[in-house]
Formats: C-alpha cells, structure tokens, sequence
C-alpha cells in the first residue's frame, strides 16, 4: 500500500472511532471501566481448557496408548491407568476450585456414559442442540443457579482422536456407538458467578 493510501486509511478509522459518520463509539459500561467482557473471558477459558485436553488426548493417551505402554481407564486410581480425558477435565475442574475459584467448567452430552454429564436445565440441553447445530459457535447466557445469576457458555466438544471414538462406541453404557472423527459428542460448559 502506498504512503498516500495508508494515510487514507488512517484517517478514515479515526473518522469512524470518533464517530464522525454516526457510528456509535460510546463504550459499554464495563468496557469503560476497563472490565473484559465475560464473552470474552468464557472464550479465553474455553480456548486453553480445549488446548489442554486436545494435548492431554492426543499427545499423552492416545500416543501411549499406540505405543502399548499404558492405557487411559475408567478406574484409573485404582488401576494405576491414566485418567480417561473427560476425567481429566474433571479432575482438573475440581483442582482448580481448591483455589477458591468460584467458575466451573464441565463436560455435558445427549448420549452420556456417566450419568452425571447429562444437561441439568432446559439451557443446557438447548445450548447442546444449538452447538450440535453450529458447532463453531458458542451458546451463551445469563442463568440463575441456587438464587444467583451466572454467566453460561457452552462450546461444542468433538471427537479429536480416536481414543475418543473408542471408548464412546465401545462402552457398554454408551448410548450412542457410531461417532465418527470430529463429531461433536456434547459439550463443554463454563459456569462463571456474575457480581461479587
């Protein structure tokens, strides 16, 4: 771009920041107290939860598991396995409300194996239809949960490995036996409290 058209371009995104042709620039409240929406911060945790647990599966279970060393089980304590990666979530979800956190994150689904990752509100099965339906976006809202009002994203959760399919259409208790790679298989759902 020449020098002639940057200058352009600089002049038109400070017309438009200043609302010189009628775009409103007035900053949400809690942008204008310099707060991070909570879209935002519920994106920021979905993105480095995924990461961890993509790794996790793909990098530590299924490579392992390849390689005949040790495999992931349901009763990995007891059987000196690795943890399943919907325990690791979990798992990791429990650690880090030791720290006092008071935002949750857990895996949901229409066909679970543990009964515990069904939907428990009628926002939550919508919000596992709507990702099974766009599954690039993700479903979010203001719930109330005990009498206080939560921020709720929830994400699609998809097939990443074959470690995943495995278990989900081999398992006795599987409701559904036919996924296939990057399905989505349910849901990640991230609870953030709203206020103090």
């Amino acid at each position: 771009m020449s020098g002639r058209g940057r200058r352009w371009g600089v002049l038109i995104g400070i017309m438009m920041a200043t609302g010189f042709w009628g775009f409103p620039v007035e900053p949400t409240r809690a942008e204008a107290q310099g707060a991070v929406p909570l879209e935002t911060v519920a994106d920021y945790l979905h993105a480095v939860i995924e990461a961890d647990r993509t790794f996790y599966t793909i990098q530590v279970v299924e490579r392992l598991q390849k390689k005949g060393k040790i495999v992931a089980s349901e009763d990995w304590r007891l059987s000196h396995t690795l943890p399943l990666p919907a325990q690791f979530l979990k798992e990791s979800n429990d650690l880090a409300s030791l720290t006092g956190t008071r935002v949750q994150y857990r895996l949901i689904g229409l066909w679970p194996i543990n009964p515990q990752n069904a939907p428990t509100t009628d926002f939550e099965r919508q919000g596992l239809e709507d990702v099974r339906q766009n599954p690039d976006r993700r479903h979010s809202g203001v719930v109330t949960l005990g009498g206080a009002q939560y921020f709720q994203a929830i994400y699609a959760d998809r097939a990443v490995s074959q470690a995943c399919l495995g278990c989900h259409n081999a398992h006795p208790k599987s409701q559904k036996r036919d996924f296939k790679a990057d399905e989505v298989m349910g849901a990640v759902v991230i609870t953030i409290p709203m206020g103090h």
